[in-house]
């Protein structure tokens, strides 16, 4: 095993990690360190292969998290649907947006979720939420318009599919990050599909990265459901997270040569 290839597994397993305890920063984190980390020299190619890994290992924690009980599938299923279609709009209109003011205009969007993720909520949330007749249109409509953002700015969107279940529901944190997983997840297979399809994809890292992301995922799967149980825990590591990532992509978009 090369140097690279055990590179790869432990980007993996920090990726996963990532996903499967706050549902979200899985995009943000695999293309840079396939490109930084890891070696791999076309970012379209890097582009590709994270968009496979990060699907993948989604899938995988979202079958942690439902064995944990922290999904709520129904919902999980019809807001991921609605936002496959959404992110097909977005992506048609970032595809004609500047590329230059993509960044910071997702970063100041994630500086906004952050601080509404750490507003007192009255109580924990509904653990008992179901599909029904009031809440399917808001699953409708706040799945396409994560999905569009997301298809926008070019970024699997785990950091606004969190607020966005939470926001048309009223589950649980810990039942957004579980259920928020196959959104993340078929968000990434689209775009792995469409990468794919353009032989832009290292299959031997892809399944190196997805190999250290399954471990990751099942660390951070357990981490998760232990700050669950601390009032507001999850909330404050998913902001302090978003507000982290945010600071580096504003530093990168306006400081960086």
């Amino acid at each position: 095993m090369t140097q690279a290839d055990i590179l790869a597994v432990l980007s993996g397993g920090v990726v996963g990690l990532v996903l499967a305890l706050i549902g979200g920063g899985g995009s943000i984190l695999a293309t840079p360190a396939l490109l930084y980390v890891v070696g791999v020299a076309n970012p379209h190619i890097a582009i590709g292969t994270s968009a496979l890994a990060v699907s993948v290992n989604a899938f995988a924690n979202f079958i942690n998290h439902l064995r944990r009980g922290n999904v709520k599938w129904r919902c999980a299923v019809v807001f991921g649907m609605a936002g496959v279609v959404g992110a097909s709009i977005g992506a048609a209109a970032g595809k004609a947006t500047d590329p230059q003011i993509l960044l910071p205009l997702f970063a100041v969007l994630m500086i906004v979720v952050g601080a509404a993720m750490l507003r007192p909520r009255r109580h924990e949330g509904d653990g008992d939420v179901v599909l029904d007749a009031r809440n399917l249109p808001k699953l409708l409509t706040y799945g396409l318009g994560v999905g569009a953002l997301s298809g926008f700015f070019g970024i699997g969107g785990g950091f606004l599919i969190v607020p966005g279940l939470i926001g048309a529901t009223g589950m649980t944190m810990i039942q957004a990050v579980g259920s928020s997983l196959f959104s993340v997840g078929a968000f990434g297979a689209a775009t792995a599909a469409s990468y794919a399809l353009d032989a832009l994809i290292d299959w031997r890292i892809a399944l190196l990265f997805i190999g250290g992301g399954v471990i990751g995922g099942a660390v951070g799967a357990s981490f998760a459901s232990r700050l669950a149980r601390r009032r507001g825990a999850l909330q404050r590591v998913f902001a302090g997270v978003v507000f982290a990532v945010a600071a580096y992509m504003l530093w990168r978009s306006l400081f960086s040569a």
